[in-house]
């Protein structure tokens, strides 16, 4: 069932969508070489706590991860690309970090992800982010009243394609609003005029995700991390945006 949201719900959205950012920008400032992924981890429940925001991922126990997970954002190092779990990890120069951070303000979600390389950039890992950016908006310029869910996934798909890329289908995007996951599933990939129609006040979050040589995806043994499976570099990027009458909306710049 889709909860269609009125202007004032996705004007709440936003503001937990601000913070979501936020939260984002100032972690990717902090990943620097040396800088322990624990201490991302707390800072980032320093900043939820100081906003009186509540944590998504805090006690999440879906049933493909080991849960609970008991940590405030997923970290994602290198060959990692999703549900990343903090641990005692220096990072070094030339990595790459995924970081997915959701939380809920006074009853409104939103969910975002960002990919930052540490240190000296490496040309093939800056191509990679570039793919999953540039795949994230083509996916959110098609999320248009009177459209077709496989128009979104359609337009990610192409952009992956057009890199020379290889999509997932395990994991994609998902609604959101009064939880982190609704209906409907998005996948990054699919055929454009397919699927359910596009309404104004459907909030979703979309999420292009790549490993540079596969598609394939195997499980950390801490029950939660998911890597490439041939070991490859990652990287993953996603905004809420909201559907409106005038075309789509970022909520978590």
């Amino acid at each position: 069932m889709i909860e269609l949201k009125t202007d004032d719900e996705i004007e709440k959205m936003r503001t937990t969508g601000r913070f979501v950012a936020q939260v984002l920008t100032e972690l990717g400032g902090l990943a620097e070489v040396g800088v322990n992924l624990l201490d991302l981890e707390h800072h980032a429940r320093d900043m939820v706590k100081r906003r009186g925001a509540q944590s998504c991922y805090w006690d999440y126990d879906p049933s493909f991860g080991s849960g609970p997970f008991r940590n405030v954002i997923c970290l994602s190092v290198n060959d990692a690309v999703l549900h990343g779990l903090p641990f005692n990890y220096a990072l070094r120069d030339g990595d790459v970090l995924s970081m997915d951070f959701a939380v809920s303000i006074d009853g409104w979600v939103a969910d975002a992800a960002r990919t930052v390389i540490v240190g000296t950039p490496a040309d093939e890992d800056v191509r990679l982010i570039r793919a999953t950016e540039e795949a994230l908006a083509a996916g959110t310029a098609a999320a248009r009243p009177g459209g077709r869910l496989g128009d979104i996934s359609a337009a990610i798909g192409a952009v992956v394609a057009a890199y020379g890329y290889s999509v997932n289908l395990q994991f994609g995007g998902h609604g959101l609003g009064r939880t982190m996951h609704e209906d409907p599933h998005v996948p990054n990939n699919g055929k454009p005029g397919r699927g359910m129609r596009l309404r104004a006040g459907m909030t979703l979050a979309l999420e292009p995700w790549l490993a540079r040589t596969t598609n394939r995806i195997v499980y950390d043994r801490d029950g939660w991390t998911i890597r490439s499976a041939d070991g490859s570099r990652t990287a993953h990027t996603e905004n809420t945006i909201a559907i409106t009458d005038a075309g789509p909306v970022v909520l978590t710049r």
